[in-house]
């Protein structure tokens, strides 16, 4: 059920709010979120509006350069990013919403991402979103700065 929820960082320099559907919570493997911690909300931009922080956040990318891992520079937290899988959508860190329950979150849906290529094959075949041709990360997030209220 949608549901609008706002998040940030830890330090609160980053705040958002996004139209979320918790029954959509996922894991992925991949080493980046593993190591995070990240539980995946995903959200169109549309439904996503960065309140504050837009010259907080410092941008990490790796291989393709596709994904876009936005962070607080003060505090290092990755409260949403935008997906190599699907780059034109938000991925929102459910741990990162306010007045959530950590350790209640219970993923519903699994992305193996350590291995990337099968799992968005299979991600596809199963009627997972499908990005429209040439669709870059960091267009996606540009377009959420250029909005962002502060």
């Amino acid at each position: 059920m949608l549901e609008t929820r706002e998040g940030g960082c830890h330090c609160g320099r980053v705040r958002f709010r996004a139209q979320v559907d918790l029954d959509l919570l996922s894991q992925c493997s991949c080493t980046v979120c593993t190591k995070k911690g990240i539980l995946h909300l995903p959200v169109f931009p549309a439904d996503f509006t960065l309140l504050r922080g837009k010259d907080a956040l410092t941008v990490y990318t790796f291989e393709t350069g596709v994904a876009q891992h936005p962070f607080c520079s003060h505090c290092g937290m990755a409260a949403f990013y935008v997906p190599r899988s699907q780059p034109d959508k938000v991925t929102v860190n459910a741990r990162c919403l306010d007045g959530i329950d950590g350790p209640s979150l219970k993923p519903t849906r699994f992305f193996d991402g350590r291995h990337w290529e099968d799992a968005q094959r299979n991600r596809i075949a199963h009627g997972g979103h499908v990005t429209p041709p040439g669709t870059h990360g960091a267009d996606t997030l540009k377009a959420i700065l250029d909005r962002a209220l502060a």
